[in-house]
Formats: structure tokens, C-alpha cells, sequence
């Protein structure tokens, strides 16, 4: 099925994004010519000032956070005005609040600095300072019109994205049409059309994000960062060196997995397809799985599910059967969290939340949770339609906005996830407690009709062809910007890199040789977007291993993959009050208050999956895997 990746929209401001991993030892990724400039340890610029004071700190961060709070709340509106109504001038509006809060963060930035050899701050300050010092992952340089260029260049980037179309035989299509194509064809000839008219939207966009990188990189610099990936890598509270290498192992762990499910996809494509469009000693054609960008591959699942005829739960039918309106999914997600023990959502919710595409105008249908004014005005914006995938995918924005509003009364400095995957991570946790037991606990599904043991090869290659196909996607879209950012990839090679990563991690591979002047990045939401990737890497590992803990705290006995938590509120406490730490304390102490263990894990992953690796390794076993 179409998976669309779910942003969390905290436009901009203080989140503490993303941060670099290289590949280690034993997955070792393709060599470049070109030297890696980066550094773990900024060099801060000297500031020569009159002696700081803990009061002077003290001051500086109450009138920093006022600041924020109002620029947060300008940008969030204007943000969301420009995503339900593209126009011109909303995108001007959105660049003008963008420039502005650009601004913001680069005086507050250099103005925190002039704190960094007091060494009598407390730890809360400390933490509030370097908050203030990362400011925006996109950072302007301290001079006149940087501001102004980089938000104008990051608000067309995002409207050429949210206007890109593509004609085919003679009609207009927009990506969810060129999507259904891509879902649902099964014509080599006619996904290669449409994979590759997708990315003719993208080209145009390649001289921006050039200039772009130029800026932010300057920006970057001031603040003492080798470049712009550097500082994203400062966002873990840990060494950046530490986080790549704990990045690689979490890759590591669940790798296996992927290569036992990339060996029996490409084996069942190539049944379909033959020798020609499918070799079995090379990657996948990208265009061949299901999906615009090969990120998940849960629409072929028709190609190379069991061929047990064991029984499926089609949500989409459900809903259609139980005659779900998009209000009454919404209402359904609602329902679960308040299961748990979590208060409803305000009214306000329901009156100025976006849930259906207007016919009238054009509107940025990507799945976003907002919060506009960091207390109670949660929203989240989609062009529902009711299908089983959009009914997660409500869970999974609700999961945002339940918890902006358990850190609500934390400082500004702090409304965010522990860290950026935790955000992404608590949705679909969730989505994995929508078993076939909730679906009959929640009245979609009878209880005659759950599927039993002899299902769940079935239940669990879709999931798979989902999360397990992600997993490399997620880790190699950052590890291209940070080669953007660090001079790896030149303008020149950004196409060329690109395809290098995927090629590497994914296996896949495009349907033909590439245009010289492609910028098939540009064709990926989150790069013109300007969203860092590694959130959603992390969220993946992260979602199972919150999910063993949630379910191992409730007394489950069932396999991993059977478990729901639905209804327990003692889940829901400890949960919530993780939750409201919001990124006040370093991302282990959130971890280990819920989990129990600082460290992430992907064991869990492993263990979910477990019944289908076995089945994996057994129909891989006269066949040649690897590319």
C-alpha cells in the first residue's frame, strides 16, 4: 500500500533534530574521493563582551524564551495557512514569519555564546543555552538579507514540491494519482512513465537547494559547526561520534532481517516479471514496489504474500462494512488514547483540524500534526481517506499531539520529544496495538471472524513489507544531506550520491539510466521539505521496543506481534509520564522511564518478526540473496 511518512510539524524553533551515522566495519558504505571535513567538536567563535553573570544567563534565557514563544506562534499560523491554502501570497505570508523567526534563532544563537566558559551555570540552564545555540537544523548567517534568502528559498522549495504534477496520456496528474498508478499497475513499462514523470518536478529545484547548503552551511559555521550535518549531529546528548557508531549498531541489528526480505521480494518480483526487468543478482527496480519511492513495499504484497490461503483482516473493508465517515476514524484514534487513561481532545480540535481535501483549492495533503500555540491548540491536517492505511495513520498523528500536550506546561525550550524519533516512534507504537483483537474490541470486526495462528505469516509479511523495507530508506536519506552538507557530494554528484546510498542500503536501483541533470532527491517530500529522515530510522527501532515494554508491562503472554494494549491504563500512565518530560532531560532517562533501559534496542524488532524470518530463511534457502 501508498505509505506516506508522517511529518511532526514544529515548524521550527527549538526542536533538537538529527544527527550523522556512519556505516561501521562490517557494513562498510561506498568510499568517496572527496575529504570529509566534518568534526564532532565545535570550535565557538571568541566573543569578547564584559564578564558574564549566572543572572545575566538567567535573564537572557526569560526573555529568549518569551521571544520564541512568539515567534513560534506566528510561524505556526502562517504555516498553517500556507499548507491549506497554496497561493502566492500564503507563501509569502510563510516566508516573511520564516525570515523572521530565521533571524530570531541567529541573534539568539551568537547572543548564547557569550555564556560558554561560564562554568557556574546549573545543568537546566546549560541544557536551555545549547538549546538556544542549535536553534533551527537551517540556520542563517549573521548578515543583512541571509534570513530573507534562505526563507524565500525554503518556502518555493516546499511549493514546488506541494504544486508538482506530471502529464500522462494526455491528463494532468497530481502525486496521489501518480501514486494509485504506481500501487496498483503491474505494466513495467507504464511504472517506469510514471516513476520517472514524477521526478521531472524536481530538476528545477537542484540550483535552490544548492544555495541553500551554501547558506546553511555559513550559518552553521558562525556557530562554531564544519557544516550544517555536524550540527544536526550535535542533537543527541552524546558525542556525535558515539551517536554515528550507535546509529551503525541499531542498523546492524535489524539488517538481516531486511536482507532475507529484499532476497524473497526480488525472487517473487522476478516471477512476475522475468529475467529482463528483474535480475537475481542485482537491486530492484525502484518503480517495481508498489510505492513512489520504494520506501515501503506493502502494495505488492498481492506478488509475493504466502501461499497460504489463511485468512486476512482488510481494514479498508471494515470501515467501508461499519459505513466510517473520516470524522468517525478520527474519532476512533481519539478512542484509544482515552482507553489509556489520556484526557479528550479540546474542542478546538475538532473545529479547526483539516480532515478532508478541500475541492476548491490546493492544499499540502501530507499527514502533519501541529501544534500552533504549544498549550492547547493541537490539530493535525489530512486528506483522509478511509482506508485501513489512513485509519493508522490518524493513530499515529494523534500519537503527536497527545504528546505536545502532556509537555505543554514545559519550558519552550523543551517542547519536544526526548528525542526526534521518540516523536515518530509514539504513533506507531500505537498503530501496532491495532490487531485484530482491538478491531473487535472497537466493534469493526467480528470476534468469529479473527484469524488464528496459521494468519499470522500472512499479518506479518504485511507488516514487513512495511516497516522492515523502511528501514534502510530511513537511514540513508540523512546520510546523503550530511554528504551534501560536508562537501562529499557536490551539485554535480547529488544525483549520482544519491542513487550510490540507495544502491547500498536499499538494494534498489532506478528503472534507467538517470538524466545528467536529474535531482531525484528533490522528488522525496522531507528533502524539499527541509525535514531531517533520521527521526523516522530511529522511530522504527524505537515503536517495537516501546511496544515490548508496554505489552511486557501489561502481562502479555501472547507473541509480540498479537499484543494490544487498548484499554490498560497502567500502560497509559507510565506512558504519559514520559511523555511530559518532553526534552527536558537527556533522551536515555526518558527511555529508561518507560522502558527500562537507556539503550535503544532493535532485539524487539527482531523478536516481532521472528515467525517470518524463519518462513524468510526457508524460501531463501536454494536461492542466491545480496546485490
Amino acid at each position: 500500500m501508498f505509505m506516506k511518512k508522517f511529518l511532526y510539524l514544529a515548524v521550527a524553533g527549538t526542536a533538537l533534530l538529527t544527527a550523522a551515522c556512519q556505516p561501521d566495519t562490517k557494513t562498510e558504505a561506498p568510499e568517496s574521493t572527496h575529504a570529509n571535513v566534518s568534526t564532532t567538536t565545535p570550535v565557538v567563535a571568541d566573543v569578547k563582551s564584559a564578564e558574564p553573570t549566572v543572572q545575566d544567563a538567567k535573564e537572557f534565557l526569560e526573555t529568549s524564551a518569551a521571544e520564541l514563544e512568539a515567534s513560534l506562534l506566528r510561524q505556526n499560523k502562517a504555516g498553517w495557512v500556507k499548507a491549506n491554502f497554496i497561493t502566492t501570497d500564503t507563501g509569502w505570508l510563510e516566508s516573511q514569519a520564516n525570515a523572521a523567526a530565521a533571524k530570531l534563532s541567529t541573534r539568539q544563537s551568537n547572543e548564547a555564546k557569550k555564556f560558554n566558559d561560564l562554568k557556574s551555570l546549573p545543568a537546566d540552564m546549560l541544557r536551555k543555552l545549547d538549546a538556544i545555540k542549535r536553534g533551527s537544523n537551517f540556520p542563517a548567517p549573521d548578515k543583512p538579507g541571509a534570513a530573507d534568502e534562505l526563507a524565500k528559498i525554503m518556502s518555493d522549495l516546499d511549493t514546488q514540491y506541494g504544486e508538482g504534477k506530471f502529464s500522462l496520456n494526455g491528463k494532468v496528474l497530481n502525486l496521489g494519482e501518480l501514486s494509485k498508478i504506481i500501487a496498483t499497475s503491474r505494466d513495467p513499462e507504464e511504472l517506469q512513465a510514471v516513476w520517472e514523470g514524477w521526478r521531472t518536478i524536481s530538476p528545477p529545484m537542484q540550483k535552490d537547494y544548492a544555495r541553500m547548503v551554501e547558506i546553511v552551511n555559513e550559518g552553521s559555521k558562525e556557530l562554531g559547526y564544519a557544516d550544517t550535518g555536524v550540527l544536526w549531529k550535535a542533537g543527541y546528548d552524546m558525542p556525535a561520534d558515539d551517536f554515528t557508531k550507535e546509529a551503525d549498531r541499531l542498523w546492524t541489528q535489524v539488517k538481516p532481517l531486511y536482507d532475507d526480505l529484499h532476497c524473497h521480494v526480488r525472487a517473487k518480483l522476478n516471477e512476475q516479471y522475468g529475467d529482463k526487468v528483474v535480475p537475481l543478482d542485482q537491486p530492484i527496480r525502484a518503480d517495481l514496489l508498489g510505492n513512489m519511492w520504494a520506501q515501503s513495499w506493502g502494495n505488492v504484497y498481492d506478488l509475493v504474500k504466502p501461499e497460504s490461503d489463511a485468512p486476512t483482516v482488510d481494514i479498508t473493508e471494515l470501515l467501508k462494512k461499519a459505513d466510517y465517515s473520516e470524522l468517525k476514524m478520527v474519532k476512533a484514534g481519539e478512542n484509544f488514547f482515552t482507553s489509556l487513561g489520556f484526557d479528550p481532545l479540546p474542542d478546538t480540535f475538532w473545529e479547526r483540524s483539516l480532515f478532508v481535501k478541500p475541492a476548491d483549492r490546493e492544499v499540502q495533503c501530507h499527514a502533519s500534526a501541529w501544534d500552533i500555540d504549544d498549550k492547547d491548540d493541537i490539530r493535525i491536517k489530512m486528506c483522509i481517506e478511509k482506508t485501513g492505511e489512513d485509519f493508522k495513520t490518524i493513530h499515529h498523528e494523534l500519537g503527536h499531539n497527545f504528546y505536545q500536550r502532556a509537555y505543554k506546561n514545559q519550558p519552550v525550550f523543551y517542547k519536544d520529544g526526548a528525542n526526534d524519533g521518540f516523536h515518530e516512534a509514539i504513533g506507531d507504537m500505537i498503530s501496532l496495538s491495532i490487531t485484530p483483537d482491538y478491531l473487535v474490541q472497537i466493534g469493526l470486526l467480528d470476534a468469529a471472524d479473527v484469524p488464528d495462528a496459521s494468519a499470522d505469516i500472512n499479518l506479518l509479511m504485511q507488516q514487513a513489507l512495511d516497516k522492515v523495507a523502511f528501514l534502510p530508506f530511513g537511514i540513508m536519506i540523512d546520510k546523503w544531506r550530511w554528504n551534501v552538507f560536508n562537501g562529499e557530494y557536490t551539485p554535480s554528484e547529488y544525483n549520482s550520491g544519491w542513487w550510490e546510498l540507495r544502491d547500498f542500503y536499499q538494494g534498489v536501483r532506478p528503472p534507467a539510466e538517470r538524466p545528467t541533470d536529474a535531482f531525484d532527491p528533490g522528488a522525496k517530500f522531507h528533502i524539499p521539505g527541509n525535514t531531517p529522515y533520521m527521526r523516522y530510522f530511529l522511530a522504527h527501532i524505537l515503536q517495537f521496543q516501546f511496544h515490548k515494554a508496554a505489552c511486557d508491562m501489561a502481562g502479555n503472554e501472547s507473541p509480540l506481534h498479537r499484543c494490544s494494549i487498548y484499554g490498560n491504563k497502567e500502560v497509559g500512565k507510565r506512558f504519559d509520564d514520559m511523555m511530559r518530560m518532553g526534552s527536558s532531560k537527556p533522551w536515555p532517562e526518558a527511555l529508561e522511564a518507560f522502558t527500562g533501559t537507556p539503550k535503544m534496542d532493535g532485539s524487539a524488532i527482531i523478536e516481532y518478526f521472528a515467525p517470518l524470518q524463519t518462513y524468510l530463511k526457508e524460501q531463501n534457502k536454494d536461492r542466491k540473496c545480496g546485490w
